[in-house]
């Protein structure tokens, strides 16, 4: 496999970039996702890592060697796309067996490796069918065997389930996963949906206006984001965010105050500007609701998500934050109630910059 290296790359049409300088190594093995919306640059990464988009400026390197310039075939990388890209007059085996055929590998090899990619993914009994007579979820494990058989230095997938209705997606992110951990494939997979990048990634980079926000572990990328976009693009749904003023040891927000511990103290009075004004970011399950609550708000909605509750709780006009409840609290629409913070699982942000106010330890 591949060790994927981008060193100051850059990508313009004119003088508007689609990607700014971008530095980033992607290991041996690992399963990189760029993830966030449409326009960002995460497509057009892709396309230069793989050589079907010339790169602007920068370099990009396979296991040390430079490939800026080399052509998609001379990359050794295995390319999935979003539509499948199959052919339609030919049966599913031929589907597999062509990138090989074109290579002019001998028949029996073929054959071998065709019926092992196929046991592998579960699809034998398809071998024969055309495109057209099957199902999206198997015409996509076909475009996955296609990819696999040529045994490439790397993967890249460029949102290979968009396609796919809700069932089919849980199933092939399964199947996906599973196929990188048996591989120890270096992948590197675009998508906009970040449920599907914290089930799948190893590492996820967050791109947004042409260059990265940030580039972490799932479960860093979902507690500790670096910026109000991170946090609000993060999370179904996005971090709790509220204006707040920090004085006194006291954050004080709509629907009441908190107190913070002597590490945030130390950080807020530092970091802030002097009119003490931050925003307070909190994850659903970091507040819990309790008749001694010190924040207070009316419940907007209450919605049953089977096995827990998603209480919407209004702290004034047009401000709703999300908290998760037992799945048998009852609410009903405009009843008052209260509400605390787990203060270890509370983010602060400058309201300026709109980065995370750091400290030691980050969350528990």
């Amino acid at each position: 496999m591949a060790t994927i290296e981008l060193r100051q790359v850059e990508k313009k049409f004119g003088e508007a970039f689609a990607v700014k300088p971008l530095d980033m190594t992607i290991r041996d093995g690992e399963f990189v996702v760029l993830l966030g919306p449409s326009g960002c640059g995460k497509t057009t990464t892709l396309r230069m890592i793989s050589g079907l988009e010339a790169v602007t400026s920068g370099s990009i390197l396979f296991n040390g060697n430079d490939v800026t310039w080399k052509h998609p075939s001379d990359r050794n990388i295995a390319f999935v796309f979003q539509f499948f890209a199959l052919y339609s007059h030919l049966t599913a085996r031929d589907n597999i067996a062509f990138p090989l055929q074109a290579e002019g590998m001998a028949r029996d090899e073929i054959r071998k490796r065709v019926a092992t990619v196929a046991q592998m993914l579960k699809i034998e009994h398809l071998l024969g069918q055309r495109p057209g007579s099957l199902s999206g979820g198997d015409q996509q494990r076909v475009a996955l065997a296609r990819a696999l058989v040529r045994q490439p230095a790397a993967f890249l997938m460029d949102e290979p389930l968009g396609a796919l209705d809700a069932e089919f997606r849980e199933t092939m992110r399964a199947e996906i996963k599973r196929l990188h951990i048996d591989q120890h494939a270096t992948t590197v997979y675009v998508t906009h949906d970040q449920i599907e990048a914290m089930a799948m990634g190893d590492r996820i980079v967050v791109m947004s206006n042409a260059e990265v926000q940030q580039a972490a572990t799932p479960t860093d990328i979902y507690q500790n984001p670096a910026n109000l976009f991170v946090a609000r693009f993060i999370g179904s749904p996005g971090m709790n965010l509220i204006s707040g003023r920090y004085q006194d040891g006291s954050v004080h927000i709509e629907g009441g105050s908190f107190k913070v511990d002597d590490g945030w103290r130390a950080v807020l009075s530092q970091q802030l500007d002097a009119d003490g004004k931050v925003i307070v970011g909190f994850r659903p399950e970091a507040a819990q609701v309790s008749s001694a609550g010190g924040l207070t708000g009316v419940t907007y909605a209450n919605d049953l998500h089977g096995g827990y509750s998603m209480l919407h709780i209004e702290l004034a006009r047009d401000l709703i934050v999300h908290v998760r409840a037992d799945r048998q609290t009852a609410f009903t629409m405009g009843e008052p109630l209260r509400f605390d913070l787990n203060p270890k699982m509370v983010r602060f942000f400058h309201p300026t910059t709109e980065k995370a106010l750091q400290r030691q330890g980050g969350w528990a």
